[in-house]
């Protein structure tokens, strides 16, 4: 039996392998992929200690600090199916077909945005389509941008793109906007934002690089196009939870509810952090931060402490 199973490899998966090494815990760490959804980022400039890095990079950069780690044991190319109560602690259920028991879980496992399902999307993900403003909104500086959605993150979105971007369209599906009228009323005030309404984007276009993207105007029935440097889709994200549904307590959009404080789930000897769990910001630093802050909880739990 484990002392512990990190499900996930993102930076917080990663994060809280390497302080499980170095507290000397038994662990296995399931991941399908290293490096969560920034893997696919053209350039990531606010990660910490390094100024500007490829998502690639950045995935290969983590994979390399966990494998330099003598006591960790790593499935890749694996995820967890299901999570069963047993006695002493947990059994973890595989792709794979694998069944790992553990005294411990750490879920990490992250979200995944909500796309648009148009062609050029997948292509040029990285490449222009983009899906974290406060990642990615400097990487766009002097040139026209879409943001496609109308909730509270399409309007954060717009509003992280201000300081840099010469124009923004706002392209939202229905006839109104969804979120905080206090943000509404910030981006109205903006001589740089468009509002198209009744606007579904029907593709995304370009060479090496986003140039434009079409979208059916509902109300004329009629197809547009906009030329812009990129597109930020900012229509919602979805927690990887399935597998854990039933063990711990999710909220009413499937993330883990967890105790900011120490990171525990529901669930006694089941801690979560990152996109995963309900907690409001999703940046891959404070992933990282809340993981090992699980990991010195459970730590502690583990000692009786």
């Amino acid at each position: 039996m484990y002392d512990l199973i990190i499900i996930g490899g993102g930076p917080g998966g990663v994060a809280a392998g390497v302080y499980a090494d170095r507290k000397k815990l038994k662990t296995l760490l399931i991941t399908d992929e290293f490096g969560g959804q920034s893997k696919v980022s053209d350039e990531i400039q606010n990660w910490i200690g390094t100024k500007s890095i490829s998502g690639f990079d950045l995935s290969k950069s983590l994979e390399e600090h966990l494998r330099a780690q003598k006591e960790i044991e790593i499935s890749d190319d694996d995820l967890a199916l299901s999570v069963a109560k047993i006695d002493g602690g947990f059994e973890v259920n595989t792709r794979k077909g694998k069944k790992y028991q553990t005294k411990t879980i750490l879920i990490v496992s992250g979200s995944h945005h909500k796309q648009l399902g148009v062609p050029g999307e997948d292509k040029f993900n990285g490449k222009g389509v983009a899906y974290c403003s406060t990642c990615d909104a400097p990487l766009f500086a002097g040139k026209e941008m879409a943001v496609a959605g109308g909730g509270n993150s399409a309007l954060e979105a717009v509003v992280d793109l201000l300081p840099y971007a010469t124009k923004v369209y706002l392209l939202v599906r229905s006839d109104k906007l969804k979120g905080d009228p206090v943000t509404q009323d910030q981006i109205k005030a903006s001589g740089k934002v468009q509002i198209i309404f009744n606007a579904e984007v029907q593709e995304i276009s370009g060479d090496a690089f986003v140039d434009g993207i079409k979208y059916l105007d509902k109300t004329s029935n009629s197809v547009r196009e906009l030329l812009v440097g990129g597109i930020f889709v900012e229509i919602g994200s979805a927690p990887n939870s399935d597998f854990i549904k039933g063990m711990v307590d999710l909220n009413e959009y499937g993330y883990v509810v967890v105790d900011s404080k120490n990171q525990r789930t529901s669930t006694p000897g089941i801690w979560a952090a990152g996109d995963i769990t309900d907690l409001p910001f999703r940046q891959n630093n404070i992933s990282a931060g809340d993981s090992v802050k699980a990991l010195l909880d459970l730590y502690n739990y583990l000692n009786g402490r």
